[in-house]
């Protein structure tokens, strides 16, 4: 197995590994230390069947049912379906998933460790790929804060709302989301969580506050937190904090959802068909 470097602010390809097989103890711990180091790592040309896919994704740890239990591919509700297709006049996955800055799960008390998807088919146009999904590196993110912010956040909280994202996302042109209900809103209830958190791979801190999700810091005047939350997100837009992968047909993509956050680009039309199969990794308990 060899693991190669973008160079990039994120990102690594790894070659020599067959994920339709076993994943030796010896693999997976490079995979791991990898995951920490680069935050995003693709495996390509892989040829997976639905069992198998998730037994690698199972190698990290408890994988999430998602909150909706639709879009799954059949006997396995861990296995998300996300796509524009439609069968039988009816949208076969998700179609608008990922897009808009965000961490997964960062609404939840239990949060994510990792995601992976498996490219199956990657929409194209002119000869290139669309659909590029993007990251931002939260390692660097926190080490690029000023000094005297860095003290102020310490130690301090920030509540994480799902409704904010999905309401952000209804409000997209051609959105087909339905408003949460008030038992769907009573599942997902608004969460506090670190600003500053120490990652479970590397040891390290990372900033732990997205645009997605994030709505006000707590116990903070109102205006400060607000301006406060602009600067952490205008933050992270910085050039060199930022990866983007292009798909090609077979890539399985690895990324860290605690060092990272991530958007899904939605360049491409209902006639440029996407299939991706998705698990996520939840974190170990206990993660402070």
């Amino acid at each position: 197995m060899e693991i190669r470097a973008s160079g990039e602010a994120l990102g690594a390809t790894v070659e020599g590994i067959d994920l339709s097989q076993p994943v030796s103890a010896g693999d997976f711990a490079q995979i791991l230390r990898a995951l920490g180091e680069h935050g995003v790592l693709c495996f390509p040309r892989q040829q997976l069947e639905t069992e198998a896919f998730a037994r690698f994704g199972r190698l990290f740890g408890e994988l999430e049912i998602n909150v909706a239990n639709q879009y799954h591919e059949p006997g396995f509700p861990e296995v998300m379906v996300l796509s524009n297709m439609i069968r039988d006049g009816k949208p076969i996955g998700l179609g608008d998933a990922g897009q808009g800055w965000h961490t997964d799960m960062s609404y939840s008390r239990e949060i994510a460790l990792a995601n992976v998807l498996h490219a199956l088919k990657v929409p194209m146009r002119d000869g290139r790929p669309l659909g590029d999904t993007q990251f931002r590196n939260m390692h660097r993110a926190y080490e690029d804060l000023p000094a005297d912010l860095k003290r102020t956040l310490a130690g301090r909280t920030a509540t994480h709302d799902f409704a904010k994202f999905w309401d952000m996302m209804r409000a997209r042109p051609g959105s087909q989301r339905a408003p949460l209900t008030a038992e769907q809103r009573a599942k997902k209830p608004p969460v506090s969580q670190p600003i500053f958190r120490t990652h479970p791979i590397t040891g390290r801190t990372v900033l732990y506050c997205n645009p997605g999700y994030a709505v006000r810091i707590d116990g903070m005047d109102e205006t400060e937190s607000a301006d406060l939350l602009a600067f952490l997100f205008a933050h992270q837009e910085q050039a060199k904090l930022f990866h983007a992968h292009h798909w090609s047909e077979g890539d399985v993509l690895m990324w860290d959802n605690i060092g990272t956050v991530h958007n899904a680009v939605p360049d491409y039309g209902p006639d440029e068909p996407r299939y991706m199969r998705r698990v996520q990794v939840m974190a170990p308990e206990g993660l402070s």
